[in-house]
């Protein structure tokens, strides 16, 4: 079995009735978002890198038991500049743009002032934000841009620095009871100081309700945390948000601003600037949410890299977060087009298995404890945190389980003890074939796969006034390369993980990076 990950999609903009086997739960009202790359070359020109391509978004309506699906090219600005062209002409993270040999010196000296202090893309291609009521979509730069949730079509672009002083903003927000919209981004150099700024979008007031404003333009500093190093930031892609904390790690992948800003000239890629520096230890910050400030107590841990977040929530004076972390950065090397192209057996494409690890935090560190000592006395985790000299906590995780990513738990129940994560599995390789439940408490996986089927992160869409925390489905999906056979939304029942129904799609899906699913009638996001 294989399958294309370079071929360039095609937009279906059109609503295409889907084709349902089984029955869909009638309390599933809404429409499931997908965002993803889907463009990979433009005339004769391709990207290196499959995180690169350029965005289409994908809707599934399901509307009384019915599913109708649409896709559209984001058509950002690098769109619409490269297609002009006829050429990749605005740069990626990992490809980097020269004008066309043929172009005047006028050019050149231009595309190369742009790259030294670069103007970064706003190809949204990896998720879906939500500030206010309006939906972006969005990538990691300062760029994000509006668009319609039902049609896909492309609006507004909006630039974070107009707003506050951030150069690169997560893509995996958090979201509270209230509608207010929470994000970290990375304010690089700003009057000689680099910082990882906490910012939230409040959520629409009575008195702007009706107008066509950008909800940033209410956004409020929550904090502000000094890089270790000006120039060397660390880069995140989430963070973890309790009822009273947030939890940001600072890693030791780091981006090199100064060998950015020369990448252009010296022929390289912005992504050869992103270092991993496995002898640095892991900073963990834990961040008050009433006082804006990080408590006293000092964390960290040995080199990681984390992506995602699972959850986090608090017990017992501690604070307790989950997440999927890896022991090197080879997982971004895995994903370049020719090593994509390279292996024709899924299990070939090399990279480092990720654990499911679980960190507990003592909130306050009593000074009469010894050097030496764990602190840890929640009783259900093996996590550790030993005092060291000077007061640090030295954390150690518990590995809950292993080949584990792109972890969804029921986002009801976000920063509050949860029981089952729902994920892909990646024990061979970061191209899954297989999805799983997994009980925190037991240990135990289910899994869902069928031959020749690559299926998307599954997204849990809780039951309205569900009885239990798994009460619900879980939604993903599936690009099915059996020949003769049409690609589909696959709708499993989130307690026993079997199938309860499946939409067919006479059109072709794409594999995707992240979504999330709007209930119909109700702008309130279940889960980004």
């Amino acid at each position: 079995m294989t399958t294309d990950f370079s071929k360039n999609a095609e937009e279906r903009p059109d609503p295409l009735l889907a084709e349902v086997k089984g029955t869909i739960p009638s309390w599933l009202q809404g429409t499931l978002l997908r965002n993803g790359p889907g463009i990979f070359s433009v005339g004769d020109t391709s990207y290196n890198h499959w995180f690169d391509g350029m965005a289409i978004m994908h809707s599934f309506a399901f509307k009384d038991g019915e599913v109708t699906h649409r896709s559209r090219f984001l058509r950002s600005d690098t769109y619409n500049a490269n297609m002009s062209a006829n050429r990749i002409v605005v740069s990626e993270m990992g490809t980097m743009a020269y004008p066309d040999p043929s172009k005047n010196f006028i050019v050149k000296a231009v595309t190369f002032l742009n790259h030294t202090v670069p103007d970064f893309t706003d190809n949204g291609g990896s998720n879906f934000i939500k500030y206010g009521n309006d939906f972006y979509a969005t990538s990691e730069t300062n760029y994000i841009r509006k668009i319609d949730p039902v049609t896909l079509e492309t609006l507004d672009k909006v630039d974070y620095k107009k707003y506050l002083p951030v150069n690169m903003a997560s893509c995996h927000p958090h979201y509270d009871k209230e509608g207010n919209s929470y994000n970290f981004g990375t304010s690089i150099a700003e009057k000689g100081k680099t910082k990882y700024v906490l910012f939230k979008v409040p959520a629409v007031s009575e008195k702007d309700k009706g107008k066509n404003a950008p909800a940033l333009k209410n956004v409020e500093v929550v904090c502000a945390i000094p890089c270790h190093s000006l120039l060397t930031p660390s880069y995140y892609h989430s963070f973890g948000m309790t009822d009273n904390y947030f939890i940001f790690i600072e890693q030791p992948l780091k981006l090199d601003i100064l060998r950015m800003a020369t990448a252009y000239m010296r022929g390289v890629s912005w992504s050869s600037c992103l270092k991993f520096c496995p002898e640095e230890k892991t900073v963990i910050h834990l961040i008050d949410r009433k006082t804006g400030k990080e408590v006293e107590t000092k964390y960290y841990t040995g080199a990681m890299i984390v992506y995602h977040h699972v959850n986090a929530f608090e017990d017992n004076g501690h604070v307790i977060f989950d997440v999927i972390a890896y022991n090197d950065n080879s997982l971004y090397d895995a994903f370049y087009l020719s090593k994509l192209k390279e292996n024709d057996k899924l299990y070939d494409v090399t990279y480092s298995k990720p654990s499911y690890r679980r960190f507990a935090l003592p909130v306050h560190s009593d000074k009469g404890i010894a050097v030496g000592e764990d602190i840890v006395t929640v009783k259900y985790t093996t996590a550790s945190a030993v005092k060291e000299k000077e007061g640090k906590l030295l954390c150690q995780a518990e590995v809950l389980c292993e080949g584990f990513e792109l972890p969804r738990i029921n986002y009801d129940i976000n920063g509050k003890r949860h029981r089952f994560v729902y994920g892909n599995c990646v024990e061979e390789s970061a191209l899954s074939l297989k999805i799983t439940k997994f009980d925190t408490e037991t240990k135990e996986r289910i899994y869902w796969s069928e031959d020749n089927c690559w299926p998307s992160e599954p997204i849990f869409i809780p039951r309205p006034n569900g009885e239990s925390e798994d009460d619900g489905v879980a939604l993903t999906q599936v690009i099915n390369t059996n020949p003769g056979q049409s690609n589909f939304i696959l709708i499993l029942d989130g307690r026993t993980f079997k199938e309860v129904a499946r939409a067919n799609v006479n059109t072709e899906l794409h594999k995707d990076m992240h979504g999330c699913f709007i209930p119909q009638g109700d702008l309130s996001v279940v889960d980004m």
